[in-house]
């Protein structure tokens, strides 16, 4: 089927088409971005009620437009399109006949004041805005979280220290005279004492026991001198027993000799010699815990992941409780007094020198792990 074209009735073949108005452009009445808005926001949503549409235009049929067309074979219009393909025709150039309309319609719009107030007092807004977020980021920057790292038990590896062989203790005693303890030489040593070391009253005694101390057997520098008293005394004139109570000689008590108190030697006290307090070793056995709760983690060392050992010294008394605990190797962040809490709720079996419980200082490793 060929293709053919139509001529509008009112242009006639030969004749040019008549030339067309030049179109008006529009000129918005008001120049407010904002009112314009408002109005086709106003028609969007609350828009008034427009009666149907009524078509009442009818076809005509004495039209001349409407031409018959007559039917062409497919055949020829199959040649006619190969022909188009393969050989096409020649058009001449296109001219274009359209020129730019000059206006000034453009330039005598002149944009509200209030409008330009609105834009600049948005722009210095949203800049503001992303000025005190920078700043804001960098004053309160978040803190680097630590790596997560599996943990690692590295106590197979870590050399042992080798234990004290360091037993505390001492004692004292005196016989409340007014003139320090006279020098002399140390009793036997026994591990049960049953006479005191004192001044002999009696030349010769009927049935004698000689006075002992409660010490292990070692050896240790002693005064040779026939009367028994304190080796360190510079006190030879006169022969006392000291200021102290419970027969011995010293300034303590307790029927030792020294300043401590028990029926040892030097400071310290509950027997023995070395100050202070008995340590495992030497004849006194370590205390056994029987009952230790686990440690609690604080928040801090709980959301940071952290864990460690904590070293905690104490004293365990005769009957088993912990005395005096403190720290001696820090851990920080909080588990530091967790670790002497728990420490302060163990239960010990008592450490035993000859058969009796004595006191002891000892060490405890708090292991803060997270499982």
């Amino acid at each position: 089927m060929g293709n053919q074209v139509l001529t509008p009735p009112g242009l006639e073949p030969g004749k040019s088409r008549p030339q067309e108005e030049e179109p008006e452009l529009l000129v918005e009445a008001d120049g407010s971005m904002w009112q314009s808005l408002i109005r086709n926001l106003r028609d969007a949503f609350s828009s008034s009620k427009q009666p149907p549409l009524q078509l009442t235009s009818q076809p005509d049929a004495n039209s001349e437009l409407v031409e018959t067309i007559e039917e062409e074979p497919i055949w020829r219009s199959l040649w006619a399109n190969l022909q188009d393909a393969l050989f096409p025709k020649k058009l001449p150039p296109l001219e274009l006949t359209s020129k730019p309309a000059e206006t000034t319609a453009l330039l005598t719009i002149k944009r509200d004041p209030k409008s330009s107030a609105y834009s600049i007092a948005a722009h210095v807004l949203i800049i503001g805005l992303i000025v005190l977020a920078i700043i804001e980021m960098r004053i309160h920057s978040k803190p680097v979280q630590r790596a997560q790292v599996a943990p690692v038990d590295i106590s197979p590896f870590i050399p042992m220290a080798p234990a004290k062989n360091v037993m505390g203790g001492g004692g004292g005693g005196g016989n409340h005279e007014l003139v320090d303890a006279s020098k002399g030489k140390l009793p036997k040593f026994d591990k049960q004492q049953i006479t005191p070391p004192q001044k002999l009253l009696v030349d010769k005694p009927k049935i004698p026991v000689p006075p002992t101390v409660v010490m292990p057997n070692i050896k240790m520098p002693d005064a040779n001198m026939p009367n028994l008293g304190v080796p360190q005394s510079t006190q030879v004139a006169l022969a006392s027993q000291g200021q102290g109570s419970g027969s011995g000689f010293g300034r303590g008590n307790g029927g030792g000799i020294g300043p401590g108190s028990g029926a040892g030697i030097g400071p310290g006290s509950g027997g023995g010699t070395g100050g202070g307090v008995y340590h495992p070793g030497g004849g006194v056995s370590a205390p056994q815990v029987i009952y230790a709760p686990d440690p609690e983690f604080s928040d801090e060392a709980r959301r940071a992941k952290y864990q460690g050992i904590c070293v905690v010294a104490l004293i365990v008394d005769a009957q088993g409780n912990p005395q005096n605990v403190h720290v001696v190797r820090p851990l920080g962040m909080g588990l530091d007094e967790k670790a002497v809490e728990a420490v302060r709720q163990y239960k010990f079996k008592p450490a035993m020198f000859q058969g009796h419980p004595v006191a002891v200082e000892v060490n405890v490793e708090v292991n803060f792990r997270i499982y």
